[in-house]
């Protein structure tokens, strides 16, 4: 039996066309982060976040899961143990790829919010300002999308696989945002073996037992070959 843990980033989704967040030409670069992912910028501009949004969820609505993705799902099915994914990413490729057992710490585009009553529904291709919510029907629907400065979503429920993980492995990530940068440290506290799967070292990539550099939908299948030929 073998407990595998791994934290996905925008590293996995970017080869399926999704616009990566820290990039040089990423989204951070072409948006305010203050203004469209905080609660306070939304206050400020709800119609300004919420076509943000709307743009992003279309986006990723048209990508496709690729083999980084796909690869993971056989994991899940083949593998002699769990396979847990925690994914920073707010799209659905992980679930369309095949994964089932799919964490979204970060929220998620197809998924929309009550700030009222804390309901959460399927989100509209185009949320509009004023939806409202169809459980208490408070005009209080928000992207579900978890902004800086608020919490992580089931972190309990990560923090309690990280200890009981044989293996983690974290892929496309920049090690730049926490809590999940801290994962590793976590995981080989519980003496999880460490890996890194990335285009380059991430800011944390000194923390894990081996790397392995290169595009996910290379690096990603073979290493999930090696594990399921190892059974």
């Amino acid at each position: 039996m073998r407990n595998i843990v791994i934290l996905t980033g925008a590293g996995i989704s970017a080869e399926s066309g999704i616009e990566t967040f820290r990039a040089e030409t990423g989204l951070w670069a072409q948006h305010n982060v203050d203004d469209v992912a905080t609660p306070e910028g939304f206050v400020r501009d709800p119609k300004l976040v919420v076509d943000f949004y709307n743009g992003r969820r279309t986006q990723a609505a048209s990508a496709l899961p690729n083999a980084a993705h796909k690869a993971l799902a056989k994991l899940e099915a083949e593998n002699n143990g769990s396979v847990l994914v925690v994914t920073q990413n707010v799209d659905d490729l992980h679930e369309r790829g095949g994964s089932n057992n799919v964490i979204h710490m970060h929220g998620a585009l197809n998924s929309a919010l009550c700030a009222a009553c804390e309901h959460r529904w399927p989100a509209p291709m185009q949320m509009q300002v004023a939806d409202t919510c169809p459980s208490c029907n408070a005009p209080a629907a928000r992207p579900d999308i978890v902004w800086f400065g608020e919490i992580p979503y089931q972190m309990d429920r990560i923090i309690d696989a990280l200890g009981e993980a044989d293996i983690f492995v974290s892929i496309g990530t920049s090690g730049n945002v926490y809590p999940a940068a801290g994962f590793v440290a976590e995981a080989a506290r519980a003496g999880a073996e460490t890996l890194e799967l990335n285009l380059e070292s991430s800011a944390i990539g000194s923390q894990f037992d081996k790397s392995v550099f290169g595009p996910a939908t290379q690096t990603v299948p073979a290493w999930v070959d090696d594990i399921l030929a190892k059974k």
